[in-house]
């Protein structure tokens, strides 16, 4: 059996949790004593990852439901379950993605921003609109939002995907403002934070593309250590910070 138990008895959910990093977020939090629930809107990439979880650390609980994260009140029904099921629920990380580009900014089809709107801001709005109360009743809650460097310092054809991860950014931020006052002169019980890659890569794009350097690029084993890492730190620690896998622009 792997893993060291750093979260023995925690509940996390994952949404996005049939892609690459959600794939590797959900094994590295099994392996590390985990409850893991992953949604995700593809049943057979779901149905992957959670065989996969469960296959990482024997007797892992890890389980499956295909939610729709553009519905605010799916959203909030699966926290509740969530909740009730197991009784507590101390973490969401955020790991849906999408990319869309354009050759130069003139180009740029705002169609793109239109389908990157829904994906990258709207899902943030509804999963931490739906987890912040049962977050907040955690005594290690934690809400974890994966952006890119380009938020900070977005390029020319890359405008409406630059501009979807700065606005899921400032709705993270808000939400660890929101954790901050309900802390009161204590500090806050849960944190809201972002962890800030270049670009993602995994042992697919490799095998691809295998002359490709992908310099600067977050594997997402390294992203899902980092994930887990989030929990050793104090909520003050994180709540409201940008925590930087590459460098900053």
């Amino acid at each position: 059996m792997v893993g060291n138990g750093s979260l023995s008895g925690a509940v996390i959910a994952v949404a996005g949790a049939g892609g690459p990093a959600g794939h590797a977020a959900m094994v590295r939090l099994a392996e590390a004593g985990a409850v893991v629930v992953g949604a995700d809107n593809n049943p057979e990439r779901l149905a992957e990852a959670v065989d996969a979880a469960r296959y990482a650390r024997g007797g892992a609980t890890v389980t499956g439901e295909t939610v729709d994260l553009l519905d605010l009140q799916s959203t909030r029904d699966w926290a509740a379950r969530i909740e009730k099921d197991h009784g507590r629920v101390d973490g969401l990380v955020h790991l849906v993605g999408g990319w869309r580009g354009s050759a130069n900014f003139a180009e740029t089809d705002l169609a793109d921003w239109d389908l990157l709107e829904k994906l990258l801001v709207r899902t943030v709005q509804h999963t931490s609109l739906a987890f912040f109360d049962v977050l907040q009743r955690s005594d290690r809650g934690r809400y974890i939002l994966t952006s890119a460097a380009g938020a900070q310092k977005p390029t020319a054809g890359n405008a409406a995907y630059s501009a979807a991860k700065a606005a899921a950014e400032a709705w993270t931020l808000a939400m660890a403002d929101g954790f901050r006052k309900a802390g009161g002169e204590e500090g806050p019980r849960s944190a809201a934070a972002i962890l800030v890659v270049k670009a993602l890569v995994h042992d697919a794009m490799r095998a691809e593309r295998p002359n490709a350097k992908f310099a600067g690029f977050t594997d997402v084993k390294d992203l899902a250590e980092a994930i887990e890492g989030v929990w050793s730190k104090s909520a003050a620690e994180v709540n409201g910070n940008r925590l930087w896998l590459t460098e900053k622009p």
